[in-house]
């Protein structure tokens, strides 16, 4: 089964988080990129959450945001 993806903003920690699912003890976590870190499923080694740290600030200086990633993107269609 495909998760939906959740994006969600910090302003105190300027922090900008997409989640598969939430969070949860066990899961494998690395800095990906300067600023970016990446949670992974510890049985799978899947992606399930990506936080991109000093996301205001990157916007403000026009930074073009690369997630070090591949995508399928698809629309989410409810049965």
């Amino acid at each position: 089964m495909d998760a939906k993806l959740k994006l969600t903003y910090d302003q105190v920690g300027d922090i900008l988080s997409i989640d598969v699912c939430e969070p949860y003890v066990g899961q494998e976590t690395e800095e990906i990129d300067t600023g970016m870190v990446a949670r992974f499923n510890p049985k799978t080694g899947a992606v399930e959450n990506l936080e991109i740290m000093f996301w205001s600030k990157r916007l403000e200086r026009g930074e073009a945001v690369v997630l070090p990633l591949e995508a399928r993107i698809r629309l989410a269609v409810e049965a």
